[in-house]
């Protein structure tokens, strides 16, 4: 969420404007922004943040039992910060940042690309995930989407 925010900062689309905060402000900013968003009393103080971590996955995706998708892809969901932006049953998510998943129904193909290069608010997972995991995680929005 934090890099979703710091993104919203640094290539600001209307309304936002642009240059409202730079350089350790805006990092300052985001990370009080992902962790008090919807939470009035959250106590959180600016500070030198550690960077967010990414999960690397080695597995080859594989189906979860009842056929709802793949299971790395629904790791790769959850780890990545997807369901913090985003709705989807069956994560469990109930992300509002992003669209609701389960009502825009994405292709395979559709949630590779805006994975890949992102696009309005959603930065891009290009250098944070492996082109497995974004065909894992595609192929588990695509399949449990709406479902």
């Amino acid at each position: 969420m934090t890099d979703v925010v710091r993104g919203q900062i640094a290539y600001p689309e209307p309304p936002m404007p642009a240059n409202l905060v730079e350089g350790s402000d805006a990092d300052d900013v985001a990370v009080y922004v992902a962790k008090c968003a919807a939470v009035p009393a959250c106590g959180v103080t600016a500070a030198n943040p550690t960077p967010p971590t990414t999960t690397t996955t080695t597995t080859s995706p594989t189906t979860t039992s009842g056929g709802s998708g793949t299971a790395a892809g629904k790791q790769v969901f959850t780890t990545a910060g997807c369901s913090s932006c985003h709705t989807l049953k069956d994560a469990g998510s109930t992300g509002n940042v992003g669209p609701n998943l389960d009502q825009l129904k994405p292709s395979l193909a559709t949630v590779a690309h805006q994975v890949q290069v992102g696009g309005g608010a959603m930065p891009s997972f290009a250098s944070r995930l492996t082109p497995a995991q974004i065909q894992a995680v595609a192929a588990y929005v695509s399949s449990v989407a709406g479902k």
